[in-house]
């Protein structure tokens, strides 16, 4: 331990010697790392805003077989022998559809979601609170719209009109929390029913378990109501699936990048060390001949490799935080299709996988030189 210690200070004092190829190595690593963490931080921030406003006591109740609620339909008989079920507490019968917005960041359109709520909706997702203006009249042309709706669309302000086709809506209030529901415009059920020739059919019927009731019962008495076709899934459950396709596409994206940008990284670190250990050839073959063992060779060479690319990697790490974490931006939901906002989370398990990742180049860019340090014949070595 001693000889390894003495041998990596040594390492160490050389290095504004090799200052230049030890840059190369360093900024190779953190760019590795910068674009890994953020990345997949964009991919937990849209599963964290999803879960965020999801409760294990609510319930998503759809038409069998649906994926999501745009391509789901409920007869307004279903809804109601739905929401009228005695597990069911409080209850929302919901239309879904999408409506073109101007984005305010490209100046295109885009499909913004537009959701016809009933009047215990704030009531069931509990984080959700109006912050400005105030709640829609129900059967008149006004809407609330989220927070993150406000910042991504061109218009979305109390006081403002947006037109729809034909129709005409007043932005009347501002809300906040709700998970997904805050890149979200909302207004009466029966107004968007009729607005857009809905009938009396709605997407969904949310509701919140009352006290006592069992999901599994109130699962198992709709499901095998002969008047229904609907599939139950806790609130949780739904949100997870809704964001898992997407979510999985850009880690898999994220990862073959880095991967992709690793082997670039590698083979600066192979480069900058063997740099290094031909530079240092005579004072490694005198250690060698005044007795230092080959391990203390080798583990030097390695650790001065690791300690470079972990420099690498916490700077990569940090200017993915400083970048990129709590930025807001929208994306296009694999399920809805429609823009979903959401803040980038750059989360401390990222950061833990970036600075894994960095050593681990770090340790595989240092391998093969310092296995050729030992190998250099002593006599060989002390000529250089």
């Amino acid at each position: 331990m001693r000889q390894i210690l003495e041998i990596s200070l040594q390492n160490l004092k050389s290095l504004p010697r090799r200052l230049g190829p030890s840059l190369v190595a360093v900024i190779g690593v953190a760019g590795v790392v910068a674009v890994l963490v953020a990345v997949l931080s964009m991919a937990r921030g849209f599963e964290r805003t999803l879960m965020s406003g999801a409760s294990p006591d609510n319930l998503v109740v759809l038409r069998s077989g649906s994926s999501s609620e745009l391509d789901s339909g409920l007869p307004g008989d279903q809804a109601r022998i739905i929401a009228q079920d005695p597990g069911i507490e409080a209850n929302s019968m919901e239309v879904f559809v999408m409506v073109d917005l101007e984005k305010v960041a490209t100046d295109s359109m885009a499909n913004a979601p537009f959701r016809g709520v009933g009047l215990e909706a704030i009531a069931i997702r509990e984080d959700m609170a109006i912050v400005e203006g105030r709640m829609f009249e129900p059967g008149r042309r006004e809407l609330i719209a989220g927070r993150g709706a406000t910042g991504q669309y061109r218009g979305v302000r109390v006081g403002q009109t947006l037109e729809f086709g034909s129709e005409r809506w007043n932005v009347v209030g501002i809300f906040s929390g709700g998970g997904a529901a805050q890149s979200e415009l909302w207004t009466d059920a029966a107004v968007l029913q009729d607005a857009f020739r809905r009938g009396t059919n709605f997407s969904s019927v949310r509701g919140r378990l009352a006290p006592g009731a069992a999901f599994e019962d109130v699962k198992d008495r709709l499901t095998t109501d002969p008047r229904l076709s609907v599939q139950v899934e806790r609130e949780t459950e739904y949100y997870a699936e809704q964001s898992e396709a997407l979510s999985t596409f850009i880690s898999v994206a994220g990862y073959g990048i880095a991967a992709l940008m690793a082997l670039g990284a590698l083979f600066g670190a192979l480069n900058t060390m063997y740099t290094a250990v031909a530079d240092r050839s005579r004072e490694i073959g005198t250690l060698r001949a005044l007795g230092f063992a080959p391990v203390a060779i080798v583990t030097s060479v390695l650790l001065e490799a690791m300690l470079l690319a972990l420099a690498g990697g916490v700077i990569g790490a940090s200017a993915a935080w400083l970048v990129f974490h709590g930025l807001t931006v929208s994306t296009l939901s694999f399920t809805s299709f429609t823009q979903v906002v959401f803040d980038f989370a750059v989360t401390p398990g990222l950061l833990f996988q970036g600075l894994v990742l960095a050593l681990a180049i770090g340790f595989l860019g240092g391998l093969a030189p310092a296995v050729r340090a030992v190998r250099m014949p002593i006599v060989s070595a002390l000529r250089d």
